[in-house]
C-alpha cells in the first residue's frame, strides 16, 4: 500500500494555524513571527513534508522546474547510473532532467554548461572535468552542485564527492592483508580530484605498511580498458612483477579482467566502483563500492535547499565488497 504524502493541510492541523501561514513559511515570505515558524518548521519536519517543487513554480507563473546534468560518458556504467539516479530523485520533486556527455573534452563541457544556461535549465549538477573551471563565474546566479569530483579554479561551489582517499587506503590495506607488497596501481588523470585521492590513499596504506611506493608500478593516464589490459600485461611480464593490483574505476577493472583471460598468473585486484556481473566472475571482483543514488539525492537536495552563501562540501561514505578477487594471497606460483 501507497502512504499518502502529507500536504501544507496536513502541516497546518498539526501546527495549529492557517493554510496560508504555512505557505508564507514554506516559501520563505517575511511578516510571520519566530514563534509561528518554529511551530511550522516543527510541523513540516514531524511530518516529513516536502514541498512540490513544480506546484510552487507553477503558482508563481514560473515554467516546470529543469536540471541539467553534465556528465563525462554516458555509455560508462557510472554515469548512466547516476543519470538514472537523479532522473529518479529530481522526480520525487517534480522537476525534469536534461543531460548531455561532453566526453572528456573540457571545450564540449563548457559548451554544455553555456548550451544549458541559456536555455533556461534553473540549475546544473555537474561532473567537472580536470580543466579550470575559474570561467564559470560568469554564471554565477545559475545554480550548480559539482559531484564526484572538486571543479579546479572554483573555490565557492557546493560539491558532493566520495570519500575516494578512504577508499583507496581501504582497498590497498586489504591487499596488503593477504601478504602482497608489490601492489600496482591503475589510475586515469591525476587532475581529477576523485584519481589524485584515491591515490593518496594507495601510497597513506603503502606507507603505514612501511612500504615505498614503487613508481614502476603506477600507471596514469589511462581510460580505455583494452589500453589497460596492456599496461597490465606489461607488467606482469616484468622482472619483479606485482602480485595485486588496485585499480582506480571500473574501467580499470575491467581492464584488468581483459588480461588475465590468456595468461597463468592470477594476482589478487580490488577495483574502485562496482559495475554489472563483478559478482558472477570467478572469483568475483572485490570492489570499493558506493551508493549512486544516494549521491544524486544529496545533489538534487543540495539545488533546492536554499543556500546560506558558504560552499558546502558533502563528502560520503565508501564500502569495501569483498568478492574474491581481492582474497588471493601472495604470491601466485610461477
Amino acid at each position: 500500500m501507497t502512504t499518502r504524502k502529507p500536504t501544507m493541510a496536513d502541516v497546518a492541523r498539526h501546527a495549529g494555524v492557517s493554510l496560508k501561514t504555512v505557505s508564507r513559511v514554506v516559501n520563505q515570505e517575511p511578516h510571520v513571527r519566530a514563534s509561528v515558524q518554529q511551530r511550522v518548521q516543527a510541523a513540516i519536519s514531524a511530518l516529513g513534508y516536502r514541498r512540490n517543487e513544480a506546484a510552487a513554480r507553477l503558482a508563481r507563473g514560473a515554467t516546470m522546474l529543469t536540471l541539467g546534468l553534465v556528465m563525462e560518458n554516458i555509455s560508462n556504467e557510472f554515469y548512466a547510473r547516476l543519470a538514472a539516479a537523479v532522473e529518479a530523485a529530481a522526480a520525487e520533486h517534480e522537476a525534469l532532467v536534461v543531460f548531455g556527455s561532453y566526453e572528456e573534452s573540457p571545450d564540449k563541457e563548457r559548451m554544455l554548461i553555456e548550451s544549458m544556461a541559456a536555455r533556461g535549465v534553473d540549475s546544473l549538477i555537474v561532473v567537472p572535468s580536470a580543466a579550470d573551471h575559474g570561467w564559470l563565474a560568469e554564471h554565477a546566479s545559475l545554480r550548480m552542485v559539482f559531484v564526484d569530483r572538486l571543479p579546479p579554479g572554483l573555490a565557492t561551489a557546493d560539491v558532493v564527492v566520495l570519500d575516494d582517499e578512504g577508499g583507496g587506503r581501504a582497498a590497498t590495506e586489504h591487499l596488503l592483508a593477504r601478504g602482497h607488497r608489490r601492489v600496482a596501481l591503475i589510475s586515469d588523470d591525476d587532475g581529477l580530484s576523485s584519481v589524485h585521492d584515491r591515490a593518496a590513499g594507495y601510497r597513506a596504506a603503502l606507507a603505514a605498511a612501511g612500504l615505498p611506493a614503487d613508481e614502476g608500478l603506477v600507471v596514469r593516464g589511462v581510460f580505455d580498458p583494452c589500453l589497460v589490459a596492456k599496461e597490465v600485461a606489461r607488467l606482469l611480464d616484468l622482472a619483479d612483477p606485482p602480485t595485486a593490483f588496485f585499480a582506480a574505476n571500473n574501467r580499470a577493472a575491467i581492464g584488468i579482467l581483459r588480461a588475465l583471460r590468456e595468461r597463468a598468473e592470477r594476482p589478487a585486484y580490488v577495483g574502485f566502483d562496482d559495475f554489472a556481473l563483478a559478482d558472477v566472475f570467478s572469483p568475483g571482483v572485490t570492489v570499493v563500492r558506493y551508493d549512486v543514488p544516494m549521491l544524486a539525492r544529496t545533489a538534487v537536495d543540495l539545488l533546492l535547499r536554499p543556500a546560506d552563501g558558504a560552499a558546502r562540501l558533502v563528502k560520503l561514505p565508501v564500502e569495501l565488497v569483498p568478492r574474491g578477487s581481492g582474497e588471493l594471497p601472495a604470491p601466485w606460483p610461477r
